[in-house]
């Protein structure tokens, strides 16, 4: 039995599945190819990551598809309810790279607050000859204990960043639509941990009381922070964004960011991916990377274990 990895699996995945009996295709296959590929080579499973999309097209002209996997947790690049309408199965790793998106959160955070992001642009082009006036330039730092940090979303994402937030002595505040509270457990080196309880509150609460505000969301069809919204939040807000392009106004949070009412921004993803806006990229107080959330060694071991488990469970033992 074929599986078509067309955005890469880690070879722990491909060693599981192989083990398994499966044949694992990693050839990247462009997308206007994928269904006659599929049919070729008859593929039953297909795995994706974002850049592949799995839509009705591909769906109608597969019949013979048993298992579409996304390798994370957003899987608004599958039609997800119309597959499993035609009896495929559909399935992610939501758990699998929570602490990789949440630790790149807090590398956005700790650029921001240090203006590491556009020391790293002027230090090799004037270092040598502008050291005292950059130094001067990033003199004012600001610590991040101590601090407010608002969660939109509060799902596993969301509360992987609160664990990291609580350790490092920030209070936590969160808003989502579906999660009441949650008990953040916070472990340390030694085997010792606390508990914190959280309550989400309404989001123009949350809004008004960060310091930091990060979003943890899946798509949506309009902007969760918009121009209003960015009013109603604290002069000097930073703003981090390592879900999806499109929940914020880029427009918007630029003109913010020029306005000096938020201090900072970290952007890893962007409503045109994969061309961001120039704006955004040459904008100094933005910290950017390329929609990394979940690429860490890590993170991708434990996404390649978790679809092949998936896998074998469904083909093999039903």
């Amino acid at each position: 039995m074929k599986v078509l990895a067309n955005d890469g699996i880690s070879k722990s995945g491909i060693k599981k599945l192989e083990k398994a009996g499966f044949e694992v295709i990693t050839t990247k296959v462009a997308q206007e190819q994928v269904a006659n590929f599929i049919n070729t080579h008859d593929v039953k499973v297909i795995l994706v990551r974002s850049a592949t999309k799995v839509k009705k097209d591909i769906i109608d002209a597969c019949p013979n598809l048993k298992i579409i996997g996304r390798g994370g947790v957003g899987m608004d690049n599958i039609d997800v309810d119309y597959a499993r309408q035609q009896g495929i199965h559909v399935i992610n790793t939501p758990a699998a790279s929570s602490e990789s998106v949440a630790e790149l959160v807090f590398a956005h955070l700790f650029s921001g607050v240090r203006f590491l992001h556009d020391a790293n642009r002027n230090m090799p082009l004037e270092g040598d000859t502008r050291f005292n006036e950059l130094k001067k330039a990033y003199a004012n730092g600001i610590e991040l204990r101590g601090k407010t940090l608002g969660i939109i979303g509060f799902g596993r994402i969301g509360q992987a960043v609160a664990k990291m937030a609580l350790g490092l002595g920030m209070r936590v505040i969160a808003s989502d639509k579906y999660v009441g509270e949650a008990v953040i457990r916070v472990d340390f080196y030694n085997g010792q941990f606390i508990n914190v309880d959280i309550k989400t509150e309404p989001m123009e609460d949350l809004l008004q009381h960060s310091d930091f505000i990060t979003l943890h969301v899946p798509a949506q069809n309009g902007y969760i922070i918009g121009r209003d919204e960015i009013k109603s939040m604290k002069d000097g807000v930073g703003i981090i964004n390592a879900a999806r392009g499109g929940v914020i106004d880029e427009v918007a949070l630029c003109e913010a960011l020029d306005e000096g009412k938020v201090l900072f921004a970290g952007l890893d993803v962007f409503e045109n991916e994969p061309t961001p806006e120039m704006h955004l990229l040459m904008n100094p107080k933005i910290s950017l990377t390329p929609h990394i959330g979940a690429a860490t060694n890590e993170a991708q071991d434990r996404i390649g274990t978790e679809l092949a488990e998936q896998i074998i469970s469904l083909l093999k033992n039903n």
